[in-house]
C-alpha cells in the first residue's frame, strides 16, 4: 500500500470515529459545544494509538523492549480511562436535563475499566501495525539488497564471459597461425563480427534468439576452419520467425565445451548442435564424441560451465533443466539445456 492511500486510510478511520457520536442523537439534537466535549473520547482514541504507532511501539515494542512498553500503556490506559469517564461524567450533567451521576464505586470501576479496554484495543492495534510496517520495510530493504547483489553477480559474470571465450578463440587463431595464415584471416574476420555481439547485445539483459543464433553460428563457422574432414558438425536452429528473447551467450560455455571435448586428432569425430523452440521453452541439445582431456591439460579450468551455472540460477531459478552426462559406452557426451523464457 502506498503512502497516499495509507494516509487516506487514516484519515477515513477517523473522520468516522469523531462524527459516529452524532448518530445517537438523530431527531434529538446537539448543540456544538456538547458534541466538541463528547469528541473527547475519540481524541483520547487517537492519542493513544498514535502515541504507540509513532513512538512507544518503534522505541520499545520492535527492539524487544516489551515488558517497558507493557508498563507505560497501562499506566496509560488506566490514567486516560479513569479521566475520560470523570470526563464524561461532567459532560452530562453540563448538557444532559436531570441526569443523574451518582454512580456507586462498582458501577465506577466497571465504566473505568471499559474505557480503559477500549483504549487498550487501539494501543495493541497500534503496535500491531507498527510493525507490520517495520516487518515489510525490511522485507523491502532485504528484496532491494537481493536485487542490488544479484545484479552485481551477473555484472561480474558478464564481464568474466568476454576474456574467457576470447582467451579459447584467440588460442586457435594462434594455433591456424602457424600452418595456414589466409584461414587464421578468415578466423579473424569471424571473431570481429563475434566482438560486435559481445560488446553490444551482452550488455544488454535478453536479446532475440535470433541474434543469439547467429553468434553461435559464426563462432561454429570459425571452429570449422581449423577442423579436419574427419570430424562431422551439424548446427539445427528452429525458423526465423521466431521472435522469443534469450540471455546472451547463455548457451556459447555448452558449444565451447563440446569442441574442446569433442574432437579426436586421430578418430573420426561429431559434434551435433540442435537448437529448438516449443512455446516459451528453448533448448540447446548437443551431442559429441567423447574425447576427455588428459589429466596434465588443466586449460580451461571449467570456468565456462561454472559461468553458466552461476548465471542460470541467477537469471533463470526453477525455470531450467539442464542435463548432461557421458552415454553408458562412453562415447558420447550430452549437454541439454531447456530454459523456460516466461516471465
Amino acid at each position: 500500500m502506498n503512502k497516499k492511500l495509507a494516509g487516506m486510510c487514516h484519515i477515513a478511520f477517523w473522520a468516522f470515529l469523531f462524527f459516529s457520536p452524532l448518530t445517537y442523537w438523530r431527531g434529538i439534537g446537539i448543540t456544538l459545544p456538547h458534541y466538541l466535549m463528547i469528541c473527547m473520547q475519540p481524541a483520547m482514541t487517537l492519542f493513544v494509538f498514535y502515541l504507540n504507532y509513532i513512538y512507544l511501539a518503534p522505541k520499545f515494542f520492535v527492539p524487544g523492549k516489551h515488558r517497558y512498553d507493557l508498563l507505560i500503556n497501562i499506566a496509560l490506559v488506566s490514567v486516560l480511562g479513569f479521566s475520560l469517564h470523570h470526563w464524561m461524567n461532567f459532560t452530562n450533567e453540563i448538557f444532559v436535563p436531570n441526569y443523574q451521576g451518582n454512580y456507586n464505586v462498582f458501577e465506577t470501576i466497571s465504566y473505568v475499566v471499559r474505557d480503559s479496554i477500549n483504549l487498550a484495543i487501539f494501543a495493541a492495534g497500534a503496535t500491531a501495525l507498527a510493525l507490520a510496517r517495520r516487518w515489510v520495510t525490511a522485507d523491502q530493504k532485504w528484496k532491494d539488497a537481493e536485487a542490488a547483489r544479484t545484479k552485481a553477480e551477473l555484472s561480474n559474470l558478464r564481464a568474466q564471459i568476454s576474456p574467457h571465450f576470447l582467451l579459447n578463440t584467440l588460442n586457435n587463431i594462434y594455433a591456424l597461425t602457424a600452418f595456414d595464415t589466409p584461414r587464421a584471416q578468415e578466423a579473424i574476420q569471424e571473431l570481429s563480427k563475434m566482438l560486435r555481439h559481445i560488446l553490444y547485445d551482452n550488455q544488454q539483459a535478453v536479446i532475440p534468439l535470433r541474434d543469439e543464433i547467429a553468434f553461435l553460428e559464426n563462432y561454429v563457422k570459425l571452429m570449422r576452419i581449423r577442423l579436419s574432414q574427419s570430424v562431422e558438425v551439424t548446427f539445427n536452429t528452429p525458423s526465423d520467425q521466431y521472435t522469443g528473447k534469450i540471455a546472451p551467450m547463455i548457451f556459447i560455455s555448452l558449444v565451447e565445451n563440446a569442441f574442446k571435448h569433442g574432437i579426436s586428432p586421430t578418430e573420426p569425430s561429431f559434434i551435433h548442435i540442435d537448437i529448438s523452440v516449443q512455446g516459451y521453452s528453448i533448448t540447446c541439445d548437443i551431442r559429441n564424441s567423447y574425447n576427455p582431456k588428459s589429466s596434465s591439460d588443466q586449460s580451461g579450468h571449467g570456468i565456462g560451465l561454472q559461468q553458466v551455472q552461476s548465471r542460470l540460477d541467477l537469471l533463470y531459478p526453477n525455470h531450467y533443466t539442464w542435463e548432461r552426462g557421458v552415454s553408458e559406452d562412453g562415447k558420447t557426451y550430452r549437454s541439454c539445456l531447456c530454459i523456460d523464457t516466461r516471465e
